[in-house]
């Protein structure tokens, strides 16, 4: 079994962790919070306490790196938080980590939100055309992985994430005044997450760029209304919109084709 290393145990990494162990491989993982480490240790997975930062790396990260055959980076890009960092530079510090080190192949977690919404309906064969400065920093971070001389990457660009704890329509019940209640969600559950990557790693379908977005897109309005009476929440109220709106609907080709991967979870 593969030596298998996941830079960021968070929401998703967690349990891809578990998983890639029940399947027998050997797991390592960072987080930047030591008491986090501590709690994931006695849990199991072995974690190391790294942090990237834009002039440098904090951390043990020769020694996560060490024997990896497969590194799946999970970092959150943090750009909706407005700390003003550069995602683009924090990557090119950890590119430079694993290519000093053994690691040969990487699947890289992206984001759909690298599309433009005046893209309208694209697959994972239409490039993307990014506008605003995060989704210019997500490009760049793909290019510098994909364009590496060492290493083979592979980019699984999720749409909006559901699963566990987290569900859309907790942060919008009972707003009002929302837009786009007409375009159509781009959605992806975790565990078909998980099983995307998986089949990545058993296909070993490097050096490839997948969209991962559940086939099925219905409009946003009518969506997150059935979620809230589901859960017995206040449904979100949506503004009227200009019939000519241009939306973004994303979905793969790639998926079917390449790794045979059929969506397990329901909207």
């Amino acid at each position: 079994m593969s030596n298998i290393a996941i830079a960021g145990l968070g929401w998703l990494g967690i349990p891809l962790a578990r998983t890639l162990q029940n399947l027998g491989h050997h797991v390592k993982g960072t987080t930047t919070s030591t008491d986090k480490q501590q709690k994931l240790k006695h849990n199991g997975i072995d974690t190391y306490t790294v942090e990237v930062g834009e002039d440098g790396i904090a951390g043990n990260i020769t020694g996560f790196l060490k024997d990896v055959e497969v590194l799946i980076i999970l970092i959150p890009p943090g750009l909706r938080k407005n700390t003003g960092h550069n995602h683009a530079l924090r990557m090119l510090q950890l590119l430079k980590a694993v290519e000093k080190a053994s690691v040969e192949k990487v699947i890289l977690i992206s984001s759909t939100g690298v599309y433009d919404d005046n893209q309208g309906h694209v697959d994972d064969t239409v490039a993307p055309q990014p506008q605003t400065i995060k989704a210019k920093q997500l490009v760049e971070v793909e290019q510098l992985f994909r364009n590496s001389a060492k290493i083979e990457t592979t980019v699984i660009r999720f749409g909006g994430l559901f699963g566990g704890s987290r569900n859309p329509i907790k942060y919008l019940s009972g707003r009002s005044d929302l837009r786009n209640g007409s375009a159509p969600v781009n959605l992806i559950h975790r565990d078909d997450c998980i099983n995307i990557i998986l089949a990545v790693i058993y296909k070993k379908a490097y050096g490839e760029i997948f969209n991962a977005v559940h086939p099925e897109h219905p409009e946003k309005m009518a969506y997150y209304t059935k979620k809230a009476a589901e859960m017995g929440l206040k449904p979100p109220q949506y503004s009227s919109e200009a019939e000519e709106e241009i939306y973004k609907k994303v979905d793969s080709v790639k998926l079917e084709k390449l790794l045979g991967y059929i969506f397990q979870v329901d909207l």
